[in-house]
């Protein structure tokens, strides 16, 4: 299939849809990493605290507050509070932190305190959140429902089952229990989120609130979100007058004191010979944004150290990005010896970030060599304009972390053939134009690639780490790799590059 013909098709689909890019890898978190996370769960949770700065209310005072710190699975409560003395526990978004093999260690600590009489208010993370979802995706489970975010903090997702049997086996009754569903807008970030969380109350089962122990019920609303049956304790949680208080993920944020303008963090990415400061969307909203280009990947920093050490291989040529992101390190990488740079991707929110850090790291007269410009691969208009942006082609198309979905494979392909330069037949092979793409195998394995390619008129040249497919010894990609493999800074060994050319 010629890639016009592909380009066509694309197009005769009308609108294009939405690419999200996301791994379907299954083998989880390593247990090397799972046991550094639960031995350093306090360091991580201390970083998240110290970055959102610890913030207490305006009207907080040591005489009717008494605040203090404490690791419910290790520390012992009643050295801080006395025990039988408390009327209600809340647990808003408490548990889920702690490892489920902990969390009946918590359950017993808060039993030393609370009255014969008293509550426990739960509202935690359910099974199916978008959250979860996400981190499934991104393949992020250390055990079954138990997931870590990308700042290394960990979050675990309830069933009513599950939490159920785990209160009732540390001596609770159900009270009340329900799923909760909202759909919730943040319009300054323009995320929606369907999240979904388990409330409930608990109290002990040592019969003295035996005039309580009715059967649990909920109910459905018309919109299919579960809600509490209301009850004698509905007031604590929130439920007054059929007005449901939201004491979600986002209003914690808020409490800690985030505004909009948080969601945003600084990282270095420090190259040979040069460092970028680049701004990302921060990791604790990683997990729930829909973009997947506001984040830095490993193939990036992969391709931007190699451009980085290997400057004549992009010299006086005009470079291309595929779905450069927000980063878009490796194009400013490539500016400093090539003639021209265009850095593209076809979400707006990460192309603006990305113009607000080519702009903050680059100077003139660099910077005036590379262009960002938004290009969602198959659609016409956006190519037309990159070529009127440079009609001779590129010699050298770069792509990142972009071979995720089938869906998204034929129009990459084709939209490379369509802005790639004419090969030069008087030229070496390693001279030739080259589309070169590096990425993890996730949703689409390298056959699948490959097929793509040559429908698009591509063959594939050479690969890594494998080699040159017909000569191992005359590699193109592995003479971009210094010697002295202490210099080899590759940040995953999954990563690959392919290295393909018009047939």
């Amino acid at each position: 299939m010629e890639s016009s013909n592909v380009l066509k098709a694309v197009n005769q689909q009308g609108e294009a849809q939405k690419i999200q890019i996301y791994s379907n890898s299954k083998t989880g978190v390593s247990p090397f990493w799972r046991d550094k996370y639960e031995r350093d769960a306090k360091k991580y949770w201390d970083v998240f605290y110290k970055r959102h700065q610890d913030r207490t209310h305006k009207e907080f005072t040591e005489t009717r507050i008494d605040a203090f710190v404490c690791d419910l699975t290790a520390d012992d409560l009643s050295k801080h509070i006395s025990p039988s003395s408390i009327n209600i526990v809340t647990m808003i978004f408490v548990l889920s932190a702690v490892s489920p093999e902990k969390m009946p260690s918590v359950l017993q600590n808060i039993r030393k305190v609370l009255k014969p009489s008293g509550y426990v208010l739960f509202r935690d993370y359910a099974v199916g959140d978008l959250a979860q979802e996400r981190l499934t995706d991104k393949d992020q489970k250390i055990s079954e429902n138990f997931y870590v975010r990308g700042d290394g903090t960990r979050a675990f997702y309830f069933s009513n089952d599950f939490l159920m049997s785990l209160f009732k086996e540390n001596g609770f009754d159900v009270k009340e229990i329900g799923l909760c569903c909202k759909q919730v807008e943040n319009r300054s970030r323009e995320l929606v989120m369907n999240r979904r969380w388990v409330q409930a109350v608990f109290c002990f089962s040592d019969g003295l609130n035996s005039s309580f122990h009715e059967e649990t019920s909920s109910k459905v609303d018309l919109i299919g979100q579960e809600v509490l049956e209301p009850h004698s304790a509905e007031n604590a949680l929130g439920l007054v007058n059929n007005f449901e208080v939201d004491i979600s993920e986002g209003l914690a944020f808020d409490m800690f004191g985030i505004s909009p303008s948080d969601d945003k963090e600084m990282i270095e990415v420090k190259l040979k010979g040069c460092s970028f400061k680049i701004k990302v969307l921060s990791k604790e909203y990683q997990h729930t944004c829909r973009s997947t280009g506001l984040m830095l990947w490993e193939s990036a920093r992969l391709m931007a150290a190699i451009l980085a050490r290997n400057p004549t291989f992009v010299a006086g040529k005009r470079v291309l990005e595929l779905g450069s992101g927000c980063a878009g390190i490796c194009s400013m990488a490539a500016v400093g010896s090539a003639d021209l740079v265009v850095a593209t991707d076809g979400d707006q929110r990460a192309l603006d970030l990305l113009t607000e850090n080519v702009t903050s790291n680059l100077t003139p007269p660099i910077l005036s060599k590379l262009i960002t410009k938004r290009l969602e691969w198959g659609n016409r208009d956006h190519i037309e304009a990159i070529k009127d942006v440079n009609n001779g082609g590129f010699e050298i198309i770069l792509g990142t972390d972009v071979t995720y979905i089938a869906e998204a494979i034929l129009p990459l392909f084709a939209t490379a053939k369509e802005l790639i330069s004419p090969s030069n037949k008087g030229n070496r092979e390693d001279q030739q134009p080259a589309l070169i793409l590096c990425h993890v195998f996730r949703r689409v394995d390298e056959p699948s690639i490959l097929s793509a390619a040559s429908q698009c008129g591509f063959r594939i040249i050479d690969k890594w780490p494998v080699g040159n497919p017909a000569d191992p010894c005359k590699s193109i990609i592995s003479s971009w790799f210094p010697k002295n493999d202490s210099e080899n800074d590759i940040p995953c060994s999954a990563l690959n590059i392919m290295y393909f050319q018009v047939e």
